[in-house]
């Protein structure tokens, strides 16, 4: 663990802490090559399918089976640029060879916009002909029907395609200053002096044991964000004015309706998911949180102390070896098939494990269509980070199972539904410690696995995403009312959600308000409260499968094969959930109720 040294840079860290990028191209030259290849199949197709030669039937079908490849050939020039860049940001010819890729892809998606533009402008008759002559392609041909509605002039869109990289700048902007340019000094608590790092932070000492260690890291990472916040407000302002202006264009009021609209969900399930979680299920988590003040004896359960453990003598330190033994026992109730996919991650090196400078902070799982999945982390030998792999393990199992059953552009799912495979996994890593626990007889273990779900699995994504949502669509209701706004805004707009969710149950340290600088995803719409919303779906699922079993997984396993064959309401229904209502999301929160509850009764038996 690089947790008493400064990281070192990425040309150090060991071969078998990094994912193999050669499986995607062997080197730079291969990457380079296939952008020559990529820049002259491009232009050969945008002459031979010219919308003028488009005038039959026949002509379409091969102008969209060669889009189609075409489209896979750029996914992954795309993937390649990001996931290189993605290891150390501070490194210039990184940034070079995507900025040259990047500008490539909007040069093509410009020349291809034509025929993009061309199918959105194709009468509904020859619509469901071409639907019927080529099925494979059934769910795209369902978002180009509906895309219709928004599309603009040819000539736009294609200045619009051309644009791109400026459009990406906010979200590149704040990114290169998260993790290239924000300096954090060393802190000292007590008289030791302790590294710090954006990603340090944020993987270690937000769940360092140590109440002074912990509150100290927070106080010292606050005060760096803070000589940024102005800057990054600034920042943010492009990137929702852009939204708007987005917005506009294509002919909708509010920002929040257009983001909504590639979702194909409206906006009372946006609205339902925040409402509920934010009156419901805020009291759920002041009840545990106050039973975590209880139990660790704090006078005070601040900001920086929400996301310790109830239990933290009692957590296992897990190595990278380790978490193969927990990823095979989690999964195992998905069968064999499905399990000996996902741990052909370790062989085949999916992972980047490394801390290193400048490497991208968080984590995701990117899915190059037709290669192996790439997992970014970072891995710091403890139980949150199995929870983060296997997380993003389920994204890489769904993107697998996706791909072998659908063409390119059809595998990719709503992003209402994209987080359902990888908090299922979470489930499952939970079920697992909870069987074990319960085997043993053993109360501790027990109250230790609850609460892991609770802290890992639903506070993660049901609390920090979800507040995220809240906050943002408070921005955009500024937005929408012409409004403007400044860091000192965003603050208080912050400070505003976190008070109204975790009332007198924690105390907001100076730096609490500075959370809206911490995070990427309000560079990417309305992805945070898809956490959430994935979530009531994986949840009820999993509890569909301990009631019912082998049925109940089949469906489950149908579901992660589907992409985007189906929108996401009769995606939900092929796994047995119906999110037209709010039933789901009112009985996830009954089920995690229930859950604090219990670890409630776990710890009055253990004191006892």
């Amino acid at each position: 663990m690089a947790t008493q040294k400064q990281l070192p840079p990425r040309n150090q860290v060991p071969e078998a802490l990094t994912w193999d990028l050669s499986a995607l191209y062997p080197d730079t030259d291969a990457f380079l090559a296939a952008q020559q290849k990529a820049d002259k199949a491009v232009t050969k197709f945008a002459r031979n399918f010219a919308p003028e030669k488009l005038t039959s039937l026949d002509a379409l079908k091969a102008a969209l089976i060669t889009y189609n490849q075409l489209a896979q050939q750029l996914d992954n020039i795309a993937n390649y640029a990001e996931l290189q860049q993605s290891e150390d940001l501070t490194d210039p010819n990184r940034a070079a060879l995507a900025n040259k890729a990047n500008a490539n892809l909007a040069r093509w998606q410009s020349l291809l916009s034509a025929f993009d533009s061309h199918l959105t402008g194709l009468d509904d008759e020859t619509l469901a002909e071409l639907k019927a002559a080529l099925p494979q392609f059934q769910g795209f041909l369902r978002t180009v029907k509906n895309q219709q509605k928004i599309r603009l002039d040819p000539k736009v869109e294609a200045a619009l395609a051309s644009l791109q990289p400026v459009f990406s700048g906010p979200s590149n902007i704040y990114s290169q200053a998260r993790s290239a340019d924000m300096a954090f000094p060393d802190f000292t608590v007590n008289g030791k002096t302790y590294p710090l790092s954006f990603t340090l932070y944020e993987d270690y000492y937000a769940y360092h044991p140590d109440t002074a260690v912990r509150r100290g890291a927070f106080a010292a990472f606050s005060k760096t964000l803070s000589q940024y916040q102005n800057t990054l407000a600034q920042t943010y302002l492009t990137q929702v004015t852009k939204e708007k202006q987005m917005a506009t264009l294509r002919g909708f009021d509010s920002v929040v309706d257009y983001l909504l609209y590639d979702q194909e969900v409206d906006r009372s399930l946006f609205d339902r998911q925040i409402d509920l979680i934010m009156t419901k299920f805020g009291p759920v988590i002041q009840r545990y949180l106050k039973t975590l003040q209880k139990v660790r004896g704090l006078d005070e359960l601040t900001f920086a102390d929400r996301l310790i453990d109830l239990d933290p003598d009692f957590e296992p330190d897990v190595t990278i070896d380790a978490s193969k033994t927990y990823v095979k026992d989690a999964l195992s109730l998905l069968g064999p098939d499905y399990t000996n996919m996902i741990l052909k991650a370790y062989p085949q090196r999916w992972v980047d494990y490394a801390q290193n400078i400048g490497k991208e902070t968080g984590g995701f799982c990117a899915q190059p269509y037709g290669k192996q999945p790439y997992i970014l982390l970072s891995w710091h030998d403890k139980l949150s980070d199995l929870y983060t792999l296997i997380h993003e393990m389920g994204h890489a199992g769904q993107g697998l199972l996706a791909q072998d059953n659908n063409a390119y552009l059809e595998f990719e799912p709503s992003t209402y539904i994209i987080e359902a495979p990888s908090t299922f996994n979470e489930l499952l890593l939970t079920n697992a410690l909870t069987k074990s626990a319960q085997a043993k007889g053993d109360l501790r273990l027990q109250r230790f696995a609850l609460t892991k779900m609770l802290a890992n699995t639903y506070f993660h994504n049901f609390v920090t995403h979800l507040l995220e949502a809240a906050y943002q669509r408070e921005v955009y209701a500024r937005i929408d009312a012409g409004e403007s706004f400044s860091a000192q805004d965003l603050n208080a707009i912050t400070r505003q959600v976190l008070q109204r969710f975790f009332g007198d149950a924690l105390t907001l340290n100076p730096g609490a308000e500075l959370t809206w600088m911490r995070q990427i995803h309000y560079y990417m719409g309305l992805y945070s409260y898809t956490y959430s919303a994935s979530l009531t779906v994986s949840t009820q699922a999993f509890l569909r499968i301990q009631k019912e079993g082998q049925p109940a997984v089949d469906d489950w396993l149908t579901f992660l094969k589907l992409g985007n064959t189906k929108n996401p309401i009769d995606s939900a229904k092929v796994a047995g959930v119906d999110i037209t209502t709010d039933q789901p999301l009112t009985h996830t929160i009954q089920f995690l109720s229930a859950a604090v509850d219990q670890i409630g009764q776990l710890t009055a038996q253990l004191d006892g």
